[in-house]
């Protein structure tokens, strides 16, 4: 992985310290074309990876890209899946409904001898057919890795369900021949999980920064498994959703031996300009 990822929760209006800067994120990137121009600004940058949701835009965002050799080298990172995505589509035509609309193919037909109590004794091949169809925006870009995102990572690992973790982690790698990566928001709980399940060297993305803004179990704890080197580590969150001032946020980021890349969202060309520079400046320990 890149040392520096290029995160999307600015295209979107997700602005974990305030609803007025969402409101207005939202509104500056109603159009695709806001969206492209500041990624071509973190390419400008030196940047190359850009790590994004499943959003339904992102699809005319690809488009863009398998349009234009300028991005043949570009690398996107999917999270899946877009939890809004679901929730909104569960709210208007049901859970059977979300099944028929976002599943490729029938399947109705798929299961139609076994109807809907054979669908839930076969939710590992459902979660499957679910990846495959968020995937399918992406077709002819470079995804290296395909991420799990927290709001299902954590709830999977809450529930004790780490087969469904598995799933997705297999078929990733063998059906899409792709890093599998899992988002978390307790990375010594999932890191020990994984572990035991066979998994190792996991690829983590957590929230790590200097005052422990939501990271379960604590700033100490994370600091010991950090340094442990035992799974890949994206840090995330790293400015504690503004709490913390760039500099000293990434300073302490950048000398945790054991951190090897670090995601970050920005909407303007001199936030990106300094982000990038604050981390190359710094430098990161291997």
């Amino acid at each position: 992985m890149d040392r520096i990822l290029f995160g999307d929760n600015q295209f979107f209006g997700v602005n974990h310290s305030s609803d007025e800067k969402s409101r207005a994120q939202t509104i500056k990137f109603q159009k695709d074309e806001a969206i492209v121009k500041v990624l071509d600004i973190a390419i400008d940058e030196g940047i190359n990876t850009f790590m994004c949701t499943t959003h339904d835009r992102m699809a005319n965002i690809c488009d863009v890209f398998r349009q234009n050799e300028k991005y043949r080298d570009f690398q996107v990172f999917p999270c899946m899946p877009y939890a809004h995505k679901y929730a909104n589509s569960v709210t208007e035509v049901g859970y059977m409904g979300t099944i028929k609309q976002f599943v490729p193919g029938n399947i109705f037909s798929t299961f139609a001898k076994g109807g809907l109590a054979y669908m839930k004794k076969d939710f590992s091949s459902l979660a499957e057919l679910m990846i495959d169809a968020e995937l399918k925006m992406f077709h002819g870009i470079k995804t290296p890795v395909i991420w799990m995102q927290n709001v299902i990572t954590d709830l999977l690992l809450g529930l004790g369900m780490t087969e469904f973790l598995l799933t997705f982690y297999r078929h990733v790698k063998e059906k899409h021949n792709a890093e599998p990566g899992f988002i978390t928001m307790n990375l010594p709980l999932l890191l020990n999980t994984l572990e035991k399940a066979g998994i190792e060297n996991p690829t983590i993305c957590s929230s790590i920064n200097k005052i422990g803004f939501r990271m379960s179990g604590g700033k100490r704890v994370y600091e010991e498994v950090i340094a442990q080197k035992r799974c890949r580590l994206v840090a995330m969150q790293v400015l504690a959703a503004g709490a913390l001032p760039p500099a000293e946020a990434l300073e302490y980021v950048c000398s945790l031996d054991g951190v090897e890349s670090i995601l970050f969202g920005a909407s303007s060309r001199a936030n990106i300009h300094q982000t990038k520079t604050l981390i190359d400046n710094f430098g990161m320990v291997k």
